[in-house]
């Protein structure tokens, strides 16, 4: 018997690449913060009682399920978290996305979406991008079995405004939307405000980015009290402790020092800024980004020879061969002087 033709088989996702620590290497490529957590995690990490960890964990994760409620000003019967907003996003999946009709997300956008639609058999339709990269609301006019938006969008980098949102939501009432707000803290506008507007909205976001915990896995959704009921049904079917016992303590003391997670937020949209003056002067193309990343092409020279050269010199930024976004890189935020040697290494690469 060949036990191979049931084995469930998928083309996976291909994470950015994590190279070895090197004191010389410059990392552009994963969308890191290149900040360390808030001080109060530290010291959680200092003084945690590691006997507590004999014991299984909340199941509910009500420490940080509380914090987050208090913070984004909702119940908290409305939060619901998971190992990294990508756990929260494969569970609303399986969770939500079960009619014959196919789900609707952009052809360009996070590469994990497709993923999950051919594991869980789902039925789904890439919607092409304009060719600005710009999400056009009326192309998510036609039966579904859900949509799927990243705001703003990776690789991307664009940002759709509320009344684009709202175009797609009330065009879409009797199915689930969701939209990843991985970046959001960057500058643009979260959809959180029109939650009480659209039971069928989900919202998620993560810890990975703005929080500096890529590392420690935490990400949550914001929805109805019957949305997030529905993911903690399917949740405790399949793994009722997500969360370990000390995840949870790091991750109520990330939100509670808001002034911190502010501070750096803005930090890194000031270099981003920069960034972008200096890439326009070097010949580089980009929409105007949102996020902790810019994603950008070069007047003339190919973005497979810069990757290529760049990552000669220890600098490691995103390049993928795929069609329509072969011309360019995703660069991600670094610190000032992680930019200032990037853009000295991009005016000899391009010259």
């Amino acid at each position: 018997m060949n036990w191979e033709s049931n084995v469930r088989k998928v083309v996976p996702y291909v994470p950015g690449e994590q190279p070895s620590a090197s004191a010389r290497l410059i990392k552009l490529n994963t969308n890191e913060n290149p900040y360390p957590p808030a001080p109060g995690v530290e010291e959680i990490l200092k003084e945690y009682d590691i006997s507590l960890l004999r014991k299984y964990p909340d199941a509910t994760c009500s420490p940080l399920v509380n914090v987050l409620a208090e913070k984004y000003n909702v119940k908290p019967s409305q939060v619901f978290v998971g190992v990294g907003s990508d756990d929260v996003l494969a569970m609303a999946f399986l969770t939500f996305f079960n009619s014959e009709k196919s789900i609707l997300f952009p052809d360009i956008t996070y590469s994990f979406y497709d993923v999950w639609a051919e594991l869980f058999k789902i039925p789904y339709k890439q919607i092409p991008l304009d060719e600005e990269f710009r999400i056009r609301p009326e192309d998510y006019k036609a039966e579904n079995g859900g949509v799927v938006i990243a705001n703003p969008n990776a690789p991307t980098g664009v940002f759709m405004g509320l009344d684009g949102i709202r175009q797609i939501l009330d065009a879409n009432r009797d199915v689930v939307c969701i939209v990843d707000e991985a970046y959001v803290d960057f500058g643009a506008e979260s959809t959180l405000s029109l939650l009480d507007e659209y039971d069928n909205l989900l919202v998620i976001q993560t810890f990975s980015k703005s929080r500096s915990m890529a590392g420690l896995r935490i990400g949550f959704a914001i929805g109805s009290e019957t949305m997030i009921k529905y993911l903690n049904d399917v949740k405790y079917s399949y793994n009722s402790y997500t969360m370990t016992s000390l995840t949870l303590a790091l991750g109520v003391e990330a939100v509670k020092d808001d002034e911190y997670f502010r501070n750096t937020c803005e930090k890194i949209v000031k270099t981003r800024e920069k960034l972008k003056e200096d890439l326009k002067e070097l010949g580089f193309e980009f929409q105007d980004s949102k996020t902790n990343f810019i994603f950008a092409k070069h007047e003339s020279v190919p973005a497979e020879h810069i990757f290529t050269e760049l990552r000669k010199r220890n600098i490691y930024v995103r390049y993928w061969n795929k069609p329509r976004i072969s011309d360019y890189l995703r660069i991600t935020v670094g610190t000032d002087e992680e930019c200032d040697i990037l853009v000295r290494n991009l005016k000899e690469i391009v010259k």
